[in-house]
């Protein structure tokens, strides 16, 4: 690199509005850190015209994340190899399945200097016990392990789960790990707001596939109404055709038409999706570190969740909401209950919720802790 020049770091997504709300704060804090600061993900206008206002290098990339056609996975081999040639970056940071075991391995053959990989979540995969799944398993594995023995490389993981899943799989070896809690909310945008009047609002906020636990919500949303349960149940997201377990529309349109929930679709204000609810229900059955629960308990929602990997790292049992088994609707059921039945309790939770948002997930903290992987690199 040549003396006073910039030194390049390459984001690999796998998707550009997920970029925005994940990673857009480390880039551009790594931008005014004096990086010159390029993102790698599938072209979406919104997210790319925010990508390009901050400064930011958008490069398209030919990335479908739940596909498994052969020729499309080559292809978007080619295209990292092809682009790290081309840019010769400085470092790599890989976030997400497909771009940290594909990317990471690429950057190791190319020789990239840095390369910091972060594991937010392992997906369908490692939910599904098929031949399929057994397959493609392997071969993600292999990848990631491939990338992380570069002999620069940092591992970010979420949570303890994940990081003793790579231990198991004798993928991380030497390579330093660091743990970082999710991606940091502002907590100015996401403030305390007192609850809405009127009927309780239970919300469930993410993308309507399987995995999240949709069905274990609805299940829930039955068994309340048949109870005789005065609430309303919300879905506050976007079906999902590249994901495996997705809902599909008419599924959900079939829900409402049931009278069993309101369909608000996807929304780029989520404060305001949790002004406007009482309790925030996401039955996942595992993830890396779910944003929406972080933002939801920084707004002072009391939160019903599952007792899996990532979820149990920002709700404690009791204190700032209620852990129940995955995949159980009526566990789900009877946690929303008891929430929708007891406003002191809910208001209790509020509370210690904002205290852990405030002590754990602020976007400063996020962001400091992942530009000192950074220079721990470089």
């Amino acid at each position: 690199m040549a003396e006073g020049s910039k030194k390049k770091l390459l984001f690999l997504l796998n998707d550009a509005p997920f970029f925005i709300t994940h990673r857009l704060s480390v880039g551009m804090a790594a931008r005014d850190a004096g990086w010159e600061v390029h993102v790698a993900v599938p072209f979406e206008a919104k997210a790319v015209a925010r990508i390009e206002a901050e400064g930011l290098v958008h490069h398209d990339v030919p990335l479908a994340r739940g596909g498994t056609n052969p020729l499309a996975e080559l292809k978007l081999l080619h295209s990292y190899w092809r682009l790290m040639g081309d840019l010769k970056p400085d470092l790599v940071h890989a976030v997400t399945m497909k771009p940290g075991a594909y990317g990471g391995a690429v950057a190791r053959l190319r020789g990239v200097p840095g390369l910091v990989v972060a594991v937010t979540g392992l997906g369908f995969l490692f939910l599904r016990d098929t031949l399929k799944t057994r397959i493609l398993r392997k071969i993600v594995l292999g990848l990631y392990g491939f990338g992380l023995h570069h002999k620069n490389a940092r591992a970010v993981f979420q949570n303890p789960d994940d990081e003793a899943l790579f231990h198991l799989h004798g993928l991380i070896g030497k390579t330093p790990v660091h743990m970082i809690k999710g991606c940091g909310v502002d907590l100015e945008d996401f403030a305390v707001a007192p609850e809405p009047a009127g009927k309780p609002v239970v919300t469930f906020p993410a993308r309507l596939i399987g995995d999240k636990g949709i069905r274990e919500f609805i299940e829930a949303a039955k068994q309340c109404r048949d109870a005789g349960l005065d609430a309303t149940f919300r879905l506050v997201g976007r079906t999902d055709a590249d994901n495996p377990t997705d809902i599909g529309e008419e599924t959900v349109r079939g829900w409402e038409a049931d009278g069993l929930v309101e369909w608000q679709g996807f929304s780029d204000d989520m404060p305001a999706v949790f002004r406007d609810c009482h309790i925030v229900c996401l039955p996942s059955y595992r993830e890396g570190l779910p944003r929406t629960l972080i933002e939801a308990t920084a707004c002072g929602r009391a939160i019903v969740t599952t007792d899996v990997p990532g979820c149990r790292e920002i709700v404690r049992d009791g204190e700032n909401g209620l852990l129940v088994p995955a995949r159980d609707g009526a566990a789900t059921a009877a946690a929303i209950t008891k929430l929708v039945n007891d406003t002191g309790l809910r208001q209790k939770m509020a509370n210690k919720g904002r205290a852990i948002a405030e002590s754990e997930f602020s976007v400063q903290k996020f962001v400091t802790d992942s530009l000192a992987v950074y220079n721990e690199i470089s």
